[in-house]
């Protein structure tokens, strides 16, 4: 089925260009009057560039700090940020097949329900057994998704709430190579 209806107001180029301009710090207003199109229009491509825009602040901040320590403690640093990572992506499948296995086993409760006699439930002695068996099982297998999602409900709360503070930069704290790509990626050329 093909989609009919207005073309894109910018296309694909320009739209990246704006958000990288965006991301640069440009206005909205300035941008829709270079481009001849509604500030919704640019709008609409703001909140991708200031969620780069954040990440970039967090990233240069997070790079201050690590300037900040001897050479020993920046190797440290830097493996730790390594296994922290990849210990949450292990928690994130290991969360993910969980709630999968979980999904399947009470499946294979509720089929196990439709064994009962309702006239006479003690008959069916068996699949009352079985469906709590398989529940306890698929209550067991969610346990490390609902134990992810439960502690990072604060967090999502918290950020959903109040906006993050933004970092300040300190550009003297900053490699040359770190310094060139943000002057890169800002539009500033490289260094």
């Amino acid at each position: 089925m093909s989609r009919t209806g207005r073309p894109p107001a910018l296309t694909p180029a320009q739209q990246e260009e704006v958000r990288r301009r965006l991301a640069a710090g440009e206005g909205v207003r300035a941008l829709s009057a270079e481009f001849g199109v509604g500030k919704a229009t640019i709008g609409r491509l703001a909140g991708h560039a200031g969620r780069v825009r954040q990440v970039a602040e967090t990233l240069a901040a997070a790079h201050n700090a690590l300037a900040e320590l001897p050479l020993q403690q920046q190797h440290q640093a830097l493996s730790l940020a390594d296994k922290l990572r990849s210990i949450s992506d292990n928690l994130a499948s290991a969360a993910e097949l969980g709630a999968k296995t979980s999904h399947r086993l009470q499946s294979l409760a509720n089929s196990q329900v439709a064994k009962v006699d309702d006239a006479d439930p003690m008959q069916s002695i068996g699949a009352l057994r079985d469906v709590g068996v398989l529940t306890k099982l698929a209550n067991d297998s969610a346990s490390i998704a609902l134990n992810l999602m439960a502690a990072n409900k604060p967090t999502i709360e918290r950020l959903n709430q109040d906006p993050p503070p933004r970092a300040a930069i300190d550009a003297g704290k900053l490699s040359n190579s770190t310094l060139a790509e943000l002057l890169e990626a800002r539009g500033s050329g490289p260094v």
